[in-house]
């Protein structure tokens, strides 16, 4: 018979320990393998992994993301889901848009061979519905989405107790959220700016882009204060709807923040459609009246006293942090908001991120929402992703629209780029006449070393659609020559960005 045992004496010795006592020391060992976190009695106890403050396109597309990627959630909101964007900003105020978009077609139609016959005006009722409906309907689909993803939803004020601790209130009732992780989205309010006779406060008459998008009436005259997207897309709206309009802008052209060649045909194409702007002036002071606002407004070193029904405020936002204790348990706070350590966006308490208008940066609602996926991420997987400021499409939702990405020819210069510019207008392509939208024009603006695309900016019809072909472009570090051998449809508006990435090489086909 073959030997088996082993010719190690500790092997042998082993073997003569009793079972009871070798299951003792197996015991023994598996209890010092194990980690303290894996005791009950060692882990902190938490209602969510994640809680959200807001539920903004900020709040809510983070709330989603961090429960897509396994985490609880809870979003916590003061008021209505969807927040300011949803609610009293880019939708309802794009749903009057479209309404006075089709007023203004119809009105038009005669020039496209349509024949319109009887008085075509708004309903002003039925204006107000629909616009209320698109709002309530995308307000119960943020609801519908939390439901999907298992996201607790509580209504509440949110103020911290400590770094893992809020208490929200709601109509007197307070109760308790701990979570190991927090993401401020609270977004940013209107401010009633201090101009003598308004003082800062709250008047009759006197409105916001809050009170704007639910107009009670139809004001004859109004004087808006602020030629940025507010100030210039409700001029167009209320022009649109008969108000007599005057727009109030401090700067030399609208939208001053965009390239200035595109401030400077939207003036122009404003003033067509009726608004009297005043650029490079000022409202200096207001002065109640039986019937409205008696207005002194100072342009070209001439003042002018208006009397308008209404002045809207379409300048002025702050970060919603009032009333929070951030500073208190360290959350840092600085002019325009909360302060990030870095572009990851985490605050100084390292459990508690900071994203979209709160942080006082960049005021879009896309770039929130992109804000909230990168924190998301960051929180549940463990990342360090940063978010990337390089490339965001800004839009304006007049008619004609405005949109740009990258840096404007003014920036680009700045910056010391050797600068080449590409340009192409609407006006000679087939689709432009044929569906009657020929206002605008593509402008592209490059370095001239590579051909390295620096920005893209457009004035036209549906260009908020077509901006992204130059943000992709900017993303990839495109050039203008393989942007140029980019095939581009015909009949088309897009052919304008094709023929502007030619024109900078001074060939163009149709220019």
């Amino acid at each position: 018979m073959a030997d088996t045992s082993s010719g190690d004496p500790i092997v042998n010795q082993a073997a003569l320990i009793p079972a009871s006592i070798e299951s003792l020391i197996r015991q023994i060992s598996d209890i010092t393998k194990t980690e303290p976190q894996d005791y009950p009695m060692a882990q902190e106890k938490f209602d969510a992994d994640v809680v959200v403050i807001g539920a903004g396109p900020g709040g809510y597309v983070a709330a989603i993301r961090a429960a897509q990627l396994g985490a609880t959630v809870t979003v916590v909101e003061k008021e209505y889901l969807g927040g300011t964007c949803l609610n009293w900003g880019c939708i309802p105020s794009k749903a009057m848009i479209g309404s006075v978009e089709r007023l203004n077609d119809v009105k038009h139609a005669g020039d496209l061979g349509v024949v319109v016959t009887g008085e075509v005006s708004m309903d002003f009722e039925k204006f107000s519905a629909r616009r209320n409906k698109i709002v309530e309907t995308l307000r119960g689909g943020v609801g519908m989405l939390f439901k999907k993803n298992k996201i607790n939803h509580v209504e509440g004020f949110a103020k911290f107790v400590d770094a893992h601790t809020i208490e929200v209130e709601k109509d007197g009732k307070t109760q308790t959220l701990r979570a190991k992780n927090f993401i401020l989205a609270m977004g940013s309010s209107v401010i009633y700016l201090t101009i003598p006779g308004l003082e800062g406060k709250r008047e009759d008459g006197v409105w916001t882009s809050d009170d704007a998008v639910t107009a009670p009436f139809v004001p004859k005259r109004m004087l808006i204060l602020g030629a940025g997207a507010v100030g210039v897309e409700f001029s167009y709206v209320f022009n649109g709807l008969g108000t007599q309009v005057t727009l109030v802008e401090m700067m030399p052209q609208p939208i001053p923040m965009f390239d200035a060649d595109l401030g400077a045909e939207l003036g122009k194409l404003l003033k067509r459609q009726g608004v009297d702007l005043r650029t490079s002036a000022s409202l200096d002071k207001c002065e109640k009246t039986k019937t409205g606002w008696k207005c002194t407004v100072t342009s070209a070193g001439k003042s002018e006293e208006i009397e308008v029904d209404v002045v809207l405020l379409g300048v002025g936002r702050k970060a919603m942090t009032d009333n929070m204790n951030l500073e208190k348990i360290g959350v840092k706070l600085h002019r325009r908001g909360v302060e990030v350590v870095d572009d990851s966006l985490r605050t100084h308490v390292p459990n508690i991120w900071a994203i979209g208008d709160v942080t006082g940066r960049i005021q879009l609602a896309h770039m929130a929402s992109h804000e909230g996926t990168i924190v998301a991420s960051n929180i549940v997987k463990g990342g360090d992703r940063k978010v990337d400021y390089k490339v965001v499409p800004n839009c304006v939702y007049t008619v004609p629209e405005v949109a740009s990405v990258g840096l404007t020819e003014g920036e680009a210069k700045e910056k010391g780029y050797d600068v080449m510019v590409g340009k192409f207008a609407f006006r000679p392509l087939g689709k432009a006449m044929a569906s009657g939208h020929q206002d605008g024009f593509v402008k592209v603006v490059a370095e001239k070393k590579y051909g390295e695309i620096l920005g893209v900016h457009m004035i036209g019809a549906h260009v908020s659609d077509m901006i992204h072909e130059g943000a992709a472009a900017i993303k990839l570090e495109a050039t203008i020559e393989i942007m140029s051998e980019m095939i581009h449809a015909h009949p088309s508006m897009s052919e304008a960005v094709l023929e502007a990435f030619e024109d900078a090489h001074g060939m163009a086909i149709h220019k």
